[in-house]
């Protein structure tokens, strides 16, 4: 996608710097000329330097943007390898405040993002290959491009984990799903699968009970890993029964678009059943994005970012953290902008005194 700056002349401003090696870019260009097939973006490193960057381009990030370009810090946002975050593959959204008749997650990420970039926020495409955060400047390196900041918020977020089934692929948003919370209500009277065994999945299970006709939680153990108060409540609850030791070996019909069932395989026998379901719920847990952050900054024990008590800011001064990628509980779009707007309320008065 472009690079996207609302106000060029406005937001050049409060861009510090852009460091440009002429001499070892004419040498460059020398050489190219000379063996004729090396890109321009493989022969210079650019070195940027600027008030705020924003890793990612989720709920936390767009609105740490709009935030941060409201008070004038021309922040750069680096969208990631799934610009929008999560909401882009949801379907209606009719939880987030201020829109009565529901809308697509695309809709809301892309209102936020020209919300954002109207203000004077730059929105780049490219995945992040390293970070440094022992040394002022910050550095965050894209590609062939060093990128250095006063203060950085990291909204990278946490990725659903998914079965890995094609048929699943393509039918996320028509029946199939990663949150119970964001999507039960269009399966009211409906019989829905939960695929999982631990905590999330029980939670999951009772929250759909609200909606849904009947819930089968599939597992491919013989008990349970959740807590055991999760187990005595899901176990006496009345909708909610128990495939034990199966594995969902496929998700029907991609044909309707539609799920209407799910193929089961049992773990010991290897024998394989139908169940008809008008929904599967995947609850296997989530990761969060920080494999380039070990070593960072402080983590707990499951990789999620810890930020102090009444702050987003991290381990590291000047390191700030909101959505997901710091929250394992809420996992909700509007939990993320809020701290996202916190992370930005944070950052803005760190700069104004360092």
């Amino acid at each position: 996608m472009e690079n996207c700056v609302a106000d060029r002349a406005t937001s050049a401003r409060f861009l510090d710097n852009v460091h440009e090696n002429d001499a070892v870019e004419n040498a460059s260009l020398a050489f190219s000329k000379k063996i004729g097939n090396i890109s321009l973006k493989k022969r210079r490193i650019r070195v940027m330097t600027r008030n705020l960057i924003i890793l990612g381009s989720g709920p936390a990030g767009l609105t740490a943007a709009i935030y941060a370009a409201r008070s004038n810090r021309a922040p750069l946002v680096i969208e990631g390898i799934q610009p929008g975050g999560q909401l882009t593959i949801t379907a209606d959204v009719e939880n987030y405040p201020g829109f009565p008749d529901a809308i697509t997650g695309p809709q809301l990420m892309d209102g936020m993002r020209r919300q954002a970039v109207r203000f004077g926020a730059e929105i780049i495409s490219g995945n992040v290959s390293s970070v440094d955060f022992s040394k002022r400047p910050f550095v965050i390196n894209v590609d062939n491009d060093r990128h250095e900041a006063s203060a950085v918020i990291i909204a990278t977020g946490a990725t659903a984990q998914w079965l890995g089934l094609e048929s699943e692929k393509k039918l996320i948003g028509k029946g199939v799903s990663g949150c119970a919370t964001c999507d039960a209500f269009f399966f009211r009277d409906q019989n829905v699968v939960v695929v999982g065994g631990g905590d999330t999945a029980l939670e999951d299970a009772m929250f759909l009970t609200k909606f849904a006709k009947m819930v089968t939680v599939v597992h491919r153990r013989d008990e349970l890993r959740a807590t055991k108060i999760l187990q005595d409540r899901a176990k006496s609850n009345p909708k909610i029964k128990f495939a034990w030791k199966k594995v969902v070996d496929d998700i029907l019909d991609v044909k309707q678009g539609k799920v209407t069932a799910v193929r089961l395989k049992d773990v010991e026998s290897k024998n394989i059943s139908e169940m008809k379901c008008d929904g599967v719920f995947v609850a296997i847990g989530y990761k969060p994005n920080t494999e380039l952050l070990k070593g960072q900054i402080a983590l707990d024990e499951k990789g999620y970012i810890v930020t102090k008590k009444s702050t987003m800011e991290t381990s590291i001064p000047g390191v700030f953290a909101a959505g997901d990628v710091q929250d394992s509980y809420y996992k909700q779009a509007i939990t993320a902008a809020g701290t996202g707007c916190m992370a930005a309320i944070d950052a803005e008065r760190y700069l104004s005194v360092v």
